[in-house]
C-alpha cells in the first residue's frame, strides 16, 4: 500500500485515549474527578505560585544570600591551537569573523583569546584580542604571524 495523506496513522501504542474526568463512578474518575476532596487545589481556576510551600517560609527565602555578580567582568571566548590547526590551511588568515562564519566560535560581544594547547605546524596569520605566551611562541615558531586587535575605549562626551 502506498503512503498517502488518506492512510497516515500514528504508530501502534503511541497514542492514548483522552482522560474524561467527572463522567460518573464507572469511569474511575467520577465525583471529585481525581482532584481529591476540598481545598484550594480542588477548585477550578487554581494556579500555584512558583516556590510556594503552603505558607511555610520558602526555601529561596530561608537560605542566606552571599556574594554578588560583577556586571563589568571581562569575558573571553577561548579557542586552542589544535582546533585552528585542523580547521585551517597554511597561509590562511584567521579573524574572529572568519571563526564565527566557520562555526568555531559563537558571535558574541566578548573578546577572543588564543590558547596554546595543541601543536601548530602551518604558517597561520592570526588576529585576536589576546594570545597566551605559549600560543604566540608556537605560532611564530611555525612561521605564522600574530596580530593583537586593540579596542578603542569610547569616552563619554562631557
Amino acid at each position: 500500500m502506498a503512503l498517502a495523506l488518506n492512510n497516515l496513522k500514528p504508530a501502534e501504542g503511541s497514542t492514548h485515549k483522552k482522560k474524561r474526568v467527572g463522567r460518573g463512578p464507572g469511569s474511575g474518575l467520577g465525583k471529585t474527578a481525581g482532584r481529591g476532596h476540598k481545598g484550594q487545589k480542588s477548585r477550578s481556576g487554581y494556579s500555584s505560585k512558583i516556590g510556594f510551600e503552603g505558607g511555610q517560609m520558602p526555601l529561596q527565602r530561608r537560605l542566606p544570600k552571599r556574594g554578588f555578580t560583577n556586571i563589568f567582568k571581562k569575558k573571553w571566548l577561548e579557542i586552542g591551537l589544535a582546533k585552528l590547526e585542523e580547521s585551517f590551511n597554511a597561509g590562511d588568515e584567521i579573524t574572529p569573523e572568519i571563526l564565527h562564519e566557520r562555526g568555531l566560535i559563537k558571535k558574541a560581544k566578548h573578546d577572543l583569546v588564543i590558547l596554546g594547547n595543541g601543536e601548530v605546524s602551518k604558517a597561520l596569520k592570526i588576529s585576536a584580542h589576546r594570545f597566551t605566551k605559549t600560543a604566540k611562541d608556537k605560532i611564530e615558531k611555525a612561521g605564522g604571524s600574530v596580530t593583537e586587535i586593540k579596542k578603542e575605549k569610547v569616552q563619554a562626551a562631557v
